[in-house]
């Protein structure tokens, strides 16, 4: 594995850190800051907010800069924004840190993503793109269970002390590893934008978006699932948890070995085929215990199998704006994040059990591989046109 690829999944990890661990630490925030745990929740929503604003925004505003140059200033970002949260006095002020320390997220990824296809083997790209991508799911599987541990038996603010050393070891090792590339051209705010205008980039939006967001509607209930579906009790889901952060660590490189060996479009499709089997088989099957452990592993596994066929799909879709088309996936992602988990909670809302979030992750799947076919259509139909 080149040093430079596990630089950038150093960066992958701070990132999963930041996002996931606020989940865990939300009762230990809102009893330090005196707020509800509702009003707590804002500071996941702030975060998201400067992931969808960041990643266009810096991509645009840094696509003069060398990639390195780029990728160090993303990391210095990431370390001083989360390092704010340490010392922050009031919940307004960790608010604010927040929404800073999402904004480098989708902007990383982005460039990363097109970083890591260019330094990949030929025949290679999308494993590299899914080395990056390891250090999210190590972030699930490791990161967040330490950070939330930390935050429990500790102080909540000793978590984003360790969040701030690993996004310093990413600034370190991408300032060692990394190689001097140069950047594409020059490439100007008016050519990236043009991207925008083509309906193949709305289709692969949509496709996260909505797609993706089926693994949203199921993790976000995964834990009132193991409780009163599976009947564990609520300490023992910490544990299994991290089945799932198994299963996406394992699922990431498969995706990124499907998504070389087979063109990205189809890969997706056959992806959300699978998923869409999976979530029908947690919601039937879950009420079993041991079909539960393993549906988990299977379910994290399956889902974020479509991550580095879904970034390559991008990349290639977008000639000429790849970073900024990329990191605009990544604030798909989190859109997808928010809608599976409100949509999700509807069939909840109206009083049905805890394994319906899934049959909305179904459909939401399901919309996601209409949306792939209609892709791939639009695809044949443009190379049909250029051979006439």
């Amino acid at each position: 594995m080149k040093k430079s690829l596990i630089a950038l999944s150093l960066g992958g990890l701070t990132i999963g850190i930041t996002e996931f661990v606020m989940m865990g630490l939300l009762p230990d925030i809102a009893s330090d800051m005196k707020v509800s745990i509702p009003v707590a929740g804002y500071l996941i929503s702030a975060y998201a907010l400067g992931v969808v604003i960041g990643a266009p925004l810096l991509v645009i505003l840094g696509r003069n800069f060398p990639p390195k140059k780029m990728l160090l200033i993303l990391a210095l970002m990431l370390t001083v924004f989360n390092a704010l949260s340490i010392i922050a006095p009031t919940y307004n002020f960790l608010f604010a840190s927040r929404f800073l320390s999402g904004l480098p997220h989708g902007a990383f990824f982005g460039v990363g993503a097109v970083v890591a296809s260019r330094l990949a083997d030929k025949g290679k790209e999308a494993q590299a793109i899914a080395i990056m991508f390891s250090g999210l799911t190590l972030a699930n599987l490791i990161g967040v269970p330490i950070g939330t541990y930390i935050g429990h038996h500790f102080i909540w603010r000793y978590t984003f002390i360790l969040i701030a050393i690993v996004g310093m070891l990413t600034f370190l090792f991408i300032s060692l590893w990394m190689p001097n590339l140069e950047k594409s051209g020059n490439v100007n705010m008016k050519t990236q934008l043009q991207f925008f205008k083509k309906t193949e980039a709305w289709l692969i939006i949509g496709i996260t978006a909505i797609g993706f967001g089926g693994l949203f509607a199921w993790i976000s209930y995964i834990a009132p699932l193991l409780i009163n579906v599976s009947k564990f009790s609520a300490e023992d889901v910490s544990y299994i948890l991290i089945l799932a952060g198994l299963g996406m660590v394992v699922g990431n490189f498969l995706g990124g070995k499907l998504a070389d060996k087979y063109s990205p479009a189809p890969t997706v499709l056959a992806l959300l085929f699978v998923m869409s089997i999976d979530l029908i088989l947690v919601y039937l099957f879950s009420s079993n215990q041991y079909v539960s452990l393993f549906l988990t592993f299977l379910t994290g596994a399956i889902s974020f199998s479509v991550i580095a066929p879904i970034q390559m799909l991008m990349i290639k879709t977008a000639k000429d704006a790849e970073m900024i088309a990329s990191a605009a996936l990544q604030g798909s992602f989190n859109i997808g994040n928010a809608l599976g988990a409100f949509l999700g909670g509807l069939p909840l809302t109206a009083g049905y059990s805890y394994a319906s979030p899934n049959l909305i992750g179904l459909g939401m799947a399901v919309i996601g591989m209409i949306i792939t076919f209609v892709l791939m259509q639009k695809h044949k139909s443009n190379l049909q046109l250029q051979r006439a």
